[in-house]
């Protein structure tokens, strides 16, 4: 189940809610009981195996930038 942080405007406590992401939207009560809450944007990041460059063929360029090997120069 995805797990959505909120912070608190009364009290500016930032707290985690664990729900469906048919219920993503819906507003959350912090844990001292204020209703003036926002939802913050999280980031993800996958790590491991796999990703692009991976499933056969060709690998990504490695470096980055000009001159780092992306960019033919």
């Amino acid at each position: 189940m995805p797990r959505y942080e909120f912070r608190c405007r009364a009290c500016g406590d930032t707290f985690e809610v664990n729900r469906p992401m048919a219920e993503a939207g819906r507003p959350a009560t912090c844990p001292q009981g204020h209703a003036d809450t926002v939802k913050l944007l999280s980031t993800v990041a996958f790590t491991g195996r796999g990703g692009a460059g991976s499933a056969g063929g060709a690998p990504a360029p490695a470096g980055g930038g000009c001159c780092g090997g992306a960019c033919g120069c």
